[in-house]
């Protein structure tokens, strides 16, 4: 539900109504949305209005070229801050933040460490790259649905801390994914396996919001497969040496998508372990 202490309630505004722009439209009040689909449109029949409506926008959108192409069109002013929440390419959005200070406006790339459901619970990390001064302006709205938002350096820095614990975070899903498949493999239960997991010294976060999904095979969307193959990408891309884990776990992630598991929650990597 909305958070009334939230910084800007009345003047803040969401492009891109998907999983994680509802989530933050509830948690912040914020006052319109705009959505390519119209079913998701919030009190804004198109993407300019909600700039020219509202001093702070939050951008939740697939890729840093849909941002760009969005923030290139889009009727920008002096003093505006722009709060980008897609998990992007680093360089485009250091880019685009050098950019908008061109223009007066302030860009901060606020990458979440945590699902839609999780941002409902104000169970999220919030890292923040761009001016600090901004960020501290913006600190009482990202605390409106984040348990603790931290500033990690220039524009561009957020999406570089996003980039390393999503590694780390989709390699753990993937571990929980192969170990229950092997459970299965040797005959074990798979919802006690998971209980003994999570006992164990194997314990990892990741068992508790994506085991029983897991087990149950409800892939119903909390985060979306294709979007984590997106950011596996932009991993090896980014980095100048080999990553093995996660070249492998690119591979799992194709495979699930050429499965047509795409759209479904990332827990359905499973589904490409399982398969022969």
């Amino acid at each position: 539900m909305p958070d009334s202490s939230a910084a800007f309630p009345d003047r803040c505004g969401i492009i891109g109504m998907g999983l994680m722009g509802s989530a933050l439209r509830r948690m912040t009040g914020a006052e319109c949305g705009w959505d390519i689909d119209p079913a998701r449109c919030v009190n804004a029949s198109a993407c300019h209005e909600v700039f020219e409506r509202c001093e702070v926008i939050f951008l939740c959108l697939p890729t840093s070229a849909i941002v760009e192409q969005v923030l290139r069109e889009a009727p920008l002013r002096s003093g505006q801050i722009i709060i980008d929440t897609s998990t992007g390419d680093p360089d485009q959005m250091a880019a685009l933040g050098a950019h908008l200070a061109t223009l007066g406006a302030h860009y901060l790339d606020a990458t979440v460490s945590g699902s839609s459901a999780q941002l409902l619970q104000k169970d999220v990390l919030v890292m923040v790259g761009g001016a600090a001064e901004v960020f501290e302006r913006c600190h009482e709205l990202l605390g409106s649905f984040s348990r603790e938002a931290v500033h990690v350096g220039p524009c561009g820095s957020g999406a570089r801390m996003k980039l390393v614990t999503n590694l780390v975070l989709g390699l753990n899903r993937a571990a929980l994914a192969e170990g229950l498949v092997l459970a299965q493999q040797l005959g074990l239960d798979a919802t006690q396996t998971l209980e003994v997991m999570r006992r164990s010294m194997a314990y990892s976060r990741i068992m508790d919001t994506k085991g029983e999904k897991m087990v149950a095979g409800d892939f119903t969307p909390q985060a979306r497969l294709s979007q984590h193959l997106k950011d596996v990408r932009l991993m090896l891309a980014a980095s100048s040496i080999p990553l093995p884990l996660s070249e492998t776990h690119l591979q799992l992630l194709e495979k699930a998508v050429a499965l047509g598991l795409g759209e479904a929650d990332n827990s359905a990597i499973i589904r490409a372990i399982q398969a022969p």
